[in-house]
């Protein structure tokens, strides 16, 4: 289920995006970012509506996956 980013709180969305940036295996390339440069290149993605906040029912998780990668069954 994909779940309106703009819908949530401030913080709610902040704490979702600071641990999906800091997860392991969030490649960002050879140049290193910050923690708010991560954030903010996130942020922008989902304003841009470039990835989505997906919530599985089954696992009670939620992921920022791209946009595309969505199918209209998970919309």
């Amino acid at each position: 289920m994909i779940i309106p980013w703009q819908e949530l709180a401030a913080d709610t969305l902040d704490n979702l995006i600071e641990e999906f940036v800091s997860r392991d295996g969030t490649d960002y390339g050879e140049q290193e970012y910050s923690l708010v440069d991560k954030v903010a290149q996130v942020r922008a993605a989902l304003a841009r509506g470039d990835a989505v906040l997906l919530f599985s029912e089954c696992s009670g998780l939620c992921n920022i996956v791209p946009a595309d990668q969505v199918s209209e069954r998970n919309g």
